[in-house]
């Protein structure tokens, strides 16, 4: 994925548009294939005004009322990172190295960071980050950034759209929701929010049990 960053911000929210303007359940499935040590750089001379709407885009994305499944090969970095860490299920190649982005020689400081952080915790992202450290698909399973590793990702990638379209758009919002609120709330707080979704679930199957 080495393609200019205003073009890639558009490609993503074209996919975006996409899935909203949809009536039916819908699994989006982001193919990121990386074969060159360019990869590594990014994202070139651009302005922050370019950065942000990257950022804005990759999270509409990771927001969408649809479940997204990212199958990855080759050297991963850069906006190749950020949609992988941005996806529900990560499905990686035996040859998948995860890599930090670097601009002109230097760190990038992007939101593939706050993500590392919110899968991994402090502690562990702290080793990534500090120390630049590549992550081969093996470790990066080990550490539960990748959910799957598989020679065969378009058989993966099928496996997984049908498990995930079992699930419901509503349903999966609520399944974000609690998992961020327990990795960024306090106890009492995300208590509401998981009191909540238990009572629309009885609710329902009250519903469904006609009492």
């Amino acid at each position: 994925m080495t393609r200019p960053l205003a073009e890639l911000t558009a490609a993503v929210n074209a996919i975006c548009d996409e899935v909203e303007q949809r009536v039916e359940r819908t699994v989006v499935v982001l193919r990121l294939e990386c074969t060159s040590a360019e990869s590594r750089m990014w994202p070139g001379e651009v302005g922050i005004r370019d950065v942000n709407r990257w950022e804005r885009a990759v999270r509409r994305l990771e927001r969408l009322p649809a479940a997204n499944v990212a199958v990855a090969s080759g050297l991963s970095g850069g906006p190749a990172l950020d949609l992988l860490l941005a996806a529900d299920f990560r499905i990686g190649a035996p040859d998948l190295v995860l890599v930090l982005p670097v601009n002109d020689g230097h760190f990038w400081p992007g939101m593939s960071v706050y993500r590392l952080v919110q899968n991994l915790g402090v502690a562990r992202a702290r080793q990534i980050v500090i120390w630049g450290m590549d992550l081969s698909v093996t470790k990066a399973s080990e550490l539960g950034l990748i959910d799957q590793i598989s020679e065969d990702l378009d058989d993966a990638a099928h496996t997984a759209v049908v498990l995930m379209g079992r699930v419901s758009d509503q349903e999966l919002a609520v399944r974000r929701q609690l998992l961020l609120e327990a990795s960024t709330a306090e106890y009492d707080e995300a208590l509401g929010v998981h009191l909540a979704a238990c009572d629309r679930e009885l609710r329902r199957l009250a519903v469904g049990t006609g009492s």
